[in-house]
């Protein structure tokens, strides 16, 4: 039986196949190399760090990836990580007792519907998505800090058992860790199995026969972007375990780029149409690698947003390499 698989199609993901095998490389060769240098690389305390850093990212980012399919961008993600945090954070203030679980859902809740505000200016009102997001970076952080009075919430605020999450285990890995891997495989499933997720796909391959096939792209934006917002509201609460604390004027800022930049190294086509959650999974570990790496060594934190930048330069011009590939095909 011939398959009906296009050549295009198949070389498409033949290539963004190895696109992610090359991130694997390239995170286990830096690895090395650091280990190399300064052994103490190797130390459980800094593997542990790597462990803990990548949770926040891989959450975040598997909403960004969503969006970044669609052809679309989100730059509030940070913010909104920010805003959700500080929210819970004052019902821990006024209510040391307040459940650990609702404050999740509750950390979701508030991301979702900041998420589809941007969803519903993109959608409805056309506005571009770097526009809106841009706008909202800005404004979400602003009601931040109207909402908290420019006030951190100390660590003495923080919950105990919310904080325990990062640092005890469940069959020998933090709490923080699975969660991470269960909205990973959540995402995995939604993307690969559901009629939402080859609708997400199908919107960036061919808008115009995504149109016509009854697809209704604007519910599509209105979702995705409730679900990234969600991602970074849930991870706006596990930042508050890992660090037990939530600073209006240093949560999540800048974070959107880190989750961009983990996003597009594994292998999402910042054009849109392409990526998967394995691909960005794999990416986060290589942010968690060169974050950890930079500490060890003794570079200033300076470089890490240079670092953040160069890699998304890079991804960039590889990215479109490959699509002048396929285009010559």
């Amino acid at each position: 039986m011939i398959s009906k698989r296009s050549p295009d199609r198949s070389r498409r993901i033949d290539l963004y196949g190895l696109k992610e095998i090359g991130v694997l490389v390239t995170a286990v060769v830096i690895y090395a190399i650091v280990a190399i240098i300064e052994p103490r690389f190797l130390m459980y305390d800094n593997i542990k760090s790597i462990l803990l850093y990548v949770p926040l990212i891989v959450v975040v980012a598997m909403g960004e990836m969503m969006v970044i399919i669609t052809g679309n961008i989100d730059l509030s993600l940070g913010s909104i990580l920010g805003f959700a945090g500080i929210a819970v954070g004052m019902f821990f203030v006024r209510i040391p007792d307040f459940p650990v679980i609702p404050a999740f859902i509750m950390g979701a809740f508030a991301g979702m519907v900041l998420g589809f505000f941007n969803g519903f200016l993109i959608s409805r009102l056309r506005i571009p998505s770097i526009i809106v997001t841009l706008g909202t970076l800005t404004a979400y952080r602003g009601l931040l800090f109207i909402v908290s009075g420019g006030r951190q919430i100390d660590p003495n605020y923080i919950p105990e058992r919310l904080i325990l999450l990062s640092q005890t285990s469940i069959i020998g890995i933090p709490a923080i860790i699975i969660f991470a891997a269960v909205i990973a495989l959540v995402a995995h499933l939604f993307m690969k199995y559901s009629h939402w997720g080859r609708e997400i796909y199908a919107m960036r391959s061919n808008l115009e026969a995504a149109k016509l096939r009854g697809i209704n792209t604007n519910s599509i934006v209105l979702l995705i972007y409730t679900i990234a917002g969600g991602c970074a509201g849930f991870a706006g609460i596990m930042y508050a375990s890992r660090f037990g604390y939530v600073n209006p004027g240093i949560t999540g800022v800048g974070f959107e780029f880190t989750v961009i930049a983990a996003t597009v190294i594994g292998g999402t086509s910042i054009t849109g149409g392409i990526g998967t959650v394995l691909g960005v999974v794999i990416g986060c570990i290589l942010l968690g690698i060169v974050n950890t790496a930079l500490a060890v060594l003794g570079i200033s934190a300076f470089w890490q947003q240079a670092m953040y930048g160069i890699i998304i330069l890079l991804a960039l011009i590889v990215d479109k390499l490959v699509q002048n590939r396929m285009a010559r095909a």
